[in-house]
């Protein structure tokens, strides 16, 4: 009579982010019974939002909906309905106190005389070198920024600006993840982009949309509408056992017992769930990731009219991202205000680790008023600071050997199927995760 509760289902999807809900609704349509399960009070992971004094701040970092995948694009789209705006992209980048065009290599006409030169210069003479061959192929991912860029560009821009971002040495990351990712800017773009005339780079992203309201949170409960029935929160999981004809899954007081499971979780919080042997759980331990600080600043005044900014140098802050809400819809601040997100990336142990989060509200504000960003520290008018532990996938060296042996692991010996960033382990933007989630159901369910 006071035993543990049991629900049957037939998939059982661990994480209420935007990978686990997408699975649930795709899978839903398809006729199955599915239970997400989330630990946090709601769903959304790293794309949860938060209404605060007024502002609407996206919690995990800044997100914007836009994709070279138009199956993808639509979905996301088509659950927003009315909900959404558009935006043409303005993004800069930061550099030596002015506003450079983004990506960099689009931008070169506004650098200093003497850092056009040197990048124009090196982006030639590397190309020829290349084509003779002279070049070795890269190795790391520092060599593959210097192969495909050249010395003047990955100096001033690209190697301070990755390793702020990763909080990690470029050459002691790997390159595979850049193969076929970002291609060689073509030779005419370079030199356009250094005489003046425009250049655009990345056209996929030069219009996005962004909810009207709600954060980019709305998204993932547009997403879910359908299965809100499906989805229990505050549910933590403690243990994930195969039963030998399905799984069993419990918070400790109630149990899920599913035909298959679908872990979105990061494989760091789903391995202490198993009983695995010590080379699998090494292999993990040894996978790099950030986490990340958002801190939301809301001021009085206005913005200028900037999509996003990369601050690739130190002496502005330790952010390496600044995001500009309120310039992406009409809904999100008070009248007469302005929004900024600024992200920074930090480990355990780290200088960023150890600040408070008052220390890190300082901070933000400072380098904003030097930049130029906000008119004083005494417009600002509300401030906050999130934390998510695990925030972006660091590729380092032995990142292969090591994701091979726990994914092999994990989905070939035990049978759970891994999908999503931190799942997977891989670094996929939400249109990455979203065509994760039609892929996977489109190879494992038939009509």
């Amino acid at each position: 009579m006071f035993g543990p509760k049991y629900i049957l289902v037939k998939w059982a999807i661990l994480g209420g982010g935007l990978t686990g809900v997408t699975l649930a609704r795709l899978l839903k349509e398809k006729g199955h019974e599915v239970t997400v399960l989330e630990k946090e009070p709601k769903i959304g992971g790293l794309c949860r939002s938060e209404v605060r004094n007024g502002f609407t701040f996206d919690c995990g970092g800044s997100h914007i909906i836009f994709s070279r995948d138009t199956e993808v694009l639509s979905f996301m789209q088509n659950a927003l309905a009315e909900n959404r705006e558009f935006r043409n992209r303005n993004t800069k980048i930061f550099y030596k106190g002015q506003y450079v065009k983004y990506p960099f290599e689009n931008g070169l006409s506004a650098l200093p005389k003497e850092d056009l030169f040197f990048c124009i210069n090196e982006y030639v003479k590397n190309l020829v070198a290349v084509e003779k061959g002279e070049v070795a192929e890269p190795t790391s991912f520092k060599d593959w920024i210097y192969y495909t860029f050249g010395k003047g560009i990955a100096e001033c821009y690209l190697v301070p600006y990755n390793e702020k971002i990763w909080n990690y040495p470029t050459d002691k990351m790997s390159k595979h993840w850049m193969d076929g990712r970002v291609p060689r800017p073509p030779v005419e773009d370079i030199i356009k982009s250094a005489i003046g005339i425009e250049t655009e780079g990345y056209t996929h992203q030069a219009v996005f949309s962004y909810p009207i309201e709600g954060g980019i949170e709305a998204l993932i409960h547009a997403i879910a509408k359908p299965i809100t029935g499906s989805i229990k929160t505050n549910y933590t999981v403690t243990s994930v056992v195969n039963t030998g004809d399905g799984w069993a899954v419990s918070n400790g007081k109630e149990t899920i017992l599913a035909d298959r499971i679908i872990s979105t979780l990061p494989l760091q919080t789903l391995l202490p769930m198993l009983d695995v042997p010590s080379p699998i759980k090494e292999a993990c331990d040894a996978l790099r990731y950030n986490s990340i600080a958002c801190i939301s600043v809301g001021f009085k005044g206005i913005l200028p009219d900037i999509s996003w900014m990369y601050v690739p140098e130190e002496q502005w802050g330790a952010f390496n991202r600044l995001s500009f809400p309120s310039n992406f819809s009409s809904k999100v601040a008070p009248e007469g205000c302005s929004a900024v997100l600024a992200e920074i990336t930090y480990n355990e142990g780290d200088e960023i680790s150890k600040m408070n989060d008052e220390e890190i509200i300082a901070h933000t504000v400072d380098g904003l008023v030097r930049m130029g960003i906000i008119p004083s520290g005494d417009d600002v008018v509300h401030t906050a600071v999130d934390h998510f532990k695990f925030a972006y996938v660091v590729y380092d060296l032995d990142y292969q050997k090591n994701i091979k042996i726990v994914r092999e692991y994990l989905e070939g010996t035990l049978g759970i199927d891994l999908v999503g960033r931190f799942s997977e382990f891989e670094y996929i933007n939400m249109d990455g995760c979203i065509r994760s989630a039609m892929n996977f159901v489109e190879k494992n369910t038939c009509e």
